[in-house]
């Protein structure tokens, strides 16, 4: 099984019902097969804050949601974050490219990447990087530790997980 497949597998294991993403060539797999999978409802959306609002919708309806997204737009994110989703105790699973690392071919992507982890960090959600392909092993205990403690975590992927820019 491939790591897209075993990320999507264990959405599925977990009942999420619900995934929304915003474009990011690190997990144009992983989209392509939540596309695929027909118990998830999939909603492209055109800002990560946009996202996680269809998230929380989704959540005040009777659904399991999770975001895919960059975390380049972790900066738009944080009012959105604060204010509806950790205001109202909403589990949002937030599987992020983490682009900015050694080896990354876009300058403008290195600023957010010094910020991203201080900036969880301050707003105390729980974080994960996974640099390597059997870090997906976690990834199950993850969603389950989401969903019972009805907080926001952020799974960082780095480009040595997605073997490459």
């Amino acid at each position: 099984m491939s790591v897209n497949e075993r990320i999507v597998s264990d959405f599925v294991n977990n009942e999420i019902e619900f995934v929304t993403t915003v474009p990011c060539k690190q997990l144009a797999g992983v989209i392509d097969q939540i596309e695929a999978e027909k118990s998830i409802y999939h909603i492209p959306a055109n800002k990560e804050d946009e996202g996680m609002g269809l998230c929380a919708g989704a959540f005040m309806g009777g659904k399991r949601p999770a975001i895919i997204m960059q975390n380049t737009a972790i900066g738009v994110t944080i009012n959105t974050l604060v204010t509806l989703t950790q205001f109202y105790r909403m589990p949002l699973p937030m599987l992020i490219s983490y682009r900015g690392e050694l080896g990354e071919p876009v300058a403008c992507q290195v600023e957010m990447a010094v910020h991203t982890k201080a900036l969880l960090d301050q707003l105390h959600i729980p974080t994960y990087h996974f640099h390597h392909e059997d870090d997906v092993n976690e990834l199950d205990k993850i969603l389950k530790h989401c969903f019972m403690s009805n907080k926001p975590v952020a799974i960082l992927t780095d480009a040595s997980f997605w073997k490459g820019y």
